[in-house]
């Protein structure tokens, strides 16, 4: 089993619809076609250092996916705030990880809004 982290904490994983799930090797150049009409798109994270998962989140983002997005794997509570600003609504993480990471560490971070760089350079 797996739990979605959101900004409030942990949630069960409700979504039914069908999801397109992106390698983290997907090629950006083909984003727009693989996505098209998808409801939601996830995006796999192989390990926590791999941070391919990011671009092609914002990717998605810069060209209009208004959809779902979550980022599922190797995620950590520390990259919980990176996850939100690239565009990220979710974070789909092991039962194993949420046991090491609680819930209290996830939501710690869900200022993501408040405590970015470029916030604090526009004043």
């Amino acid at each position: 089993m797996s739990k979605i982290v959101r900004d409030d904490g942990f949630h069960a994983d409700e979504f039914t619809g069908d999801a397109v799930v992106l390698p983290s090797d997907t090629d950006p150049a083909q984003l727009a076609a693989l996505t098209q009409g998808a409801e939601m798109v996830i995006c796999e994270f192989p390990s926590f250092s791999d941070g391919r998962g990011f671009t092609l989140g914002r990717r998605l983002r810069d060209l209009g996916f208004a959809g779902r997005l979550r980022a599922r794997g190797h995620v950590i509570a520390d990259q919980y705030a990176m996850a939100r600003r690239q565009g990220f609504d979710e974070v789909e993480i092991s039962d194993e990880l949420a046991t090491r990471q609680p819930q209290e560490q996830w939501v710690f971070r869900a200022d993501w809004q408040d405590h970015s760089y470029r916030r604090r350079l526009v004043g």
